[in-house]
């Protein structure tokens, strides 16, 4: 069927009334400094059944070729839909597994436990999803003759990854600033091999967000942090591919770990549109994961949300949400209430021997999915999960991004961390006797 004219624009997240075009660069509302979203044409998009919007979205889910066979693009009406095709840039990101943890999910009591991989993915982690939309959208910008320099983003690691990989596809210089000796190495060399000009700052990721957000002043810098609602518009898609993943059939809870919280605002702006236009019939519960070290979220969920105190966020395993003042606090808050939602914390034994027992069922948990898989297990302890419930986890990065955390766990070397599941390798000499000793309690 033909689809009605689909349009999308900016409009302040406060409400105030403020609305711009989409290929203007403004990320504040000017009236009242409110963070933008992406407003799309409601009445356009309900013109189509839900019926046709799975049809479609299933078709291009069954192709490889780009732009379709992205887990973004092949939902692009719900992103950019006036994003011409050719200013596209896209790795192949989403259409990633969607994991079961029966043994978890068993040993806590739950109906079902999965990790949505979200690690598994060009640069190895969900930043791809929201900045193969920034990017391209800056692509069409340059085309339309705005004249952008370069993007730059504040990063703890994965968004400097990911801006850099779509950027050097798209041929669009990018700037990162980086918190000093504060995200691995791994994190590290992925902005520095995609060719990105890398300021290692002695300072906190509060404070690099600081400068960009100066520096982008200038607006021949583009900011390609998560402030940008263009990000909200990719990152919503994780939601919109896992309820796809069940049939359309969301589970009871999605647990995702918290930094910028410019996730926590992208789940459940995918919920609310799928719910919208009935591909969904009933609303998930949120809950969104912090580690005890960097948890402003957690403790204005205890107050109530009455009020975010920032705060200096103290080194954590999970460094990629070592955040202590999110940039997209109240629009996370506004998600968390219209989902029922609920904020956990995990400490640093309790973060990485929950990535342990997932790492036994075939996984590579990164410390801050660790963050999230302790979460389900505090509350499924507080009766706040009820048993046999279905719980979906965002596994926001891969393992392999943190081999030091997994390597230290494993040897024992990590700092204020019990591990319980450690398995270090079996030392021994070249002999076949000492070799069957070794392994006759196997099986």
């Amino acid at each position: 069927m033909t689809s009605p004219a689909l349009k999308a624009g900016y409009a302040c997240s406060e409400g105030c009334g403020f609305t711009a075009s989409l290929w203007e660069v403004v990320y504040r509302c000017p009236k009242c400094e409110g963070l933008l979203e992406v407003a799309h044409d409601e009445a356009a998009l309900r013109a189509v059944p839900a019926a046709e919007w799975k049809r479609r979205f299933e078709s291009r889910f069954a192709t490889s070729r780009l732009p379709d066979g992205s887990g973004v693009w092949g939902k692009r009406e719900w992103a950019l839909p006036e994003l011409p095709v050719e200013d596209i840039v896209s790795l192949g990101e989403g259409r990633v597994p969607l994991k079961p943890l029966p043994r978890m999910a068993a040993q806590l009591g739950l109906g079902s436990l999965m990790l949505k991989e979200c690690g598994v993915s060009p640069t190895g982690s969900f930043k791809d999803w929201g900045m193969t939309v920034l990017v391209s959208a800056v692509k069409h910008l340059r085309a339309r003759g705005t004249p952008i320099r370069a993007v730059a983003c504040a990063s703890t690691g994965d968004t400097s990854a990911a801006l850099s990989a779509y950027a050097a596809a798209a041929g669009i210089p990018a700037v990162v600033f980086l918190p000093k000796n504060k995200v691995s190495l791994a994190q590290l060399v992925q902005p520095i091999a995609n060719g990105a000009r890398v300021l290692s700052l002695d300072t906190d990721f509060d404070g690099c967000m600081k400068l960009v957000q100066a520096v982008t002043a200038d607006t021949g810098l583009y900011l390609a942090n998560s402030m940008n609602s263009l990000r909200i518009e990719g990152q919503k898609m994780i939601a919109v591919e896992l309820c796809q993943d069940l049939g359309w059939e969301p589970p009871d809870w999605i647990v995702i770990p918290g930094g910028n919280l410019g996730n926590a605002s992208a789940l459940g702006r995918g919920l609310e549109l799928m719910h919208t236009l009935g591909l969904i019939t009933r609303r998930p519960r949120i809950a969104v994961a912090q580690a005890e070290r960097a948890n402003p979220l957690a403790r204005a969920f205890r107050g109530g949300f009455q009020a975010l105190t920032p705060m200096q966020a103290e080194a954590t395993l999970a460094s990629a949400i070592q955040i202590g003042n999110p940039v997209s606090y109240r629009r996370a808050v506004k998600m968390l209430r219209a989902f029922d939602g609920v904020v956990e914390e995990a400490t640093e034994s309790e973060l990485a021997n929950a990535a342990a027992r997932a790492d036994r069922e075939g996984t590579f948990a990164c410390p801050q999915t660790g963050v999230a898989l302790a979460a389900v297990e505090k509350l499924v302890a507080q009766g706040v999960m009820a048993k046999g419930a279905s719980v979906a986890v965002v596994a926001t990065a891969h393992g392999l991004k943190f081999a030091d955390f997994k390597v230290g766990y494993h040897r024992g070397t990590l700092a204020d961390v019990k591990a319980a599941h450690a398995n270090p390798p079996v030392e021994l000499p070249a002999d076949l006797s000492a070799v069957r000793a070794a392994l006759k309690d196997l099986g």
